[in-house]
């Protein structure tokens, strides 16, 4: 796999990475005849139970088939209806044998994990799915811009998207062509930096972000891929 131009198409993998592994473990499956109905979300068997539908619906972008659809396979996997940390890296270690997945994985359950409890429960994983398959580009922007800002503190800096860089390598492992350079991540973090930081005062403000990924047509498109993936 090729790494050139990564600094910018790294907003693209969050998204690509994260619903092949949903796929793959069938919490992500097309929606037949037979998911309609107007029977309820089947609470009895978990745990930690979601919010309603009618909620869940009002938070997000997925009609009532989709989000049964959606929590029919998210409970076949997670039947406490919590997925804890270290469940979703062995997930994405499984994924990633030729590499080290831990690090990214780490960074995109933060991102999921919106109230910071240490578990991505059903309206977590919905509501985040939502913006990243039918939300506006300003939306799936927004939520790129979060996984890549660590602290939370609304820049990202050098610093905050080298740890992102590395661990984006780390996960690819023995896949990337050519073989990289030991300073590789640290050089496109230079190239995402003389791109995004416009006023040149070492930290990506949001607004900075946005201007530069509008402007880049590759990145527009890959808003684009996923929003008839259900």
């Amino acid at each position: 796999m090729g790494i050139q131009g990564m600094e910018l198409c790294a907003v693209a993998v969050v998204i690509l990475l994260f619903i092949a592994v949903l796929k793959q473990f069938g919490i992500l499956e097309p929606i037949s005849v037979e998911d309609g109905g107007d029977g309820d979300f089947e609470l009895s068997a978990v745990r930690h139970q979601p919010e309603g539908l009618e909620q869940l619906q009002a938070q997000t972008k997925f009609t009532k088939k989709e989000l049964q659809s959606l929590y029919r396979g998210f409970k076949t996997e997670c039947p406490s209806g919590l997925v804890d940390e270290e469940t979703f890296k062995l997930i994405y270690s499984q994924f990633f044998p030729q590499g080290d997945a831990t690090t990214y994985a780490h960074f995109l359950f933060n991102a999921f994990d919106v109230d910071g409890n240490g578990a991505i429960c059903f309206q977590d994983f919905v509501v985040g799915l939502s913006v990243l398959l039918r939300g506006t580009v300003h939306e799936k922007l927004n939520w790129a811009f979060n996984l890549y800002d660590i602290n939370k503190d609304g820049y990202i800096t050098k610093e905050e998207m080298l740890e992102i860089m590395k661990s984006i390598y780390d996960m690819m492992g023995r896949c990337t062509y050519p073989i990289l350079k030991d300073n590789a991540p640290a050089e496109h973090v230079e190239m995402f930096f003389q791109k995004m930081d416009r006023n040149r005062d070492g930290v990506v403000t949001f607004e900075e972000f946005v201007e530069t990924c509008q402007k880049d047509e590759n990145i527009m498109s890959s808003m684009q891929i996923f929003e008839n993936t259900i």
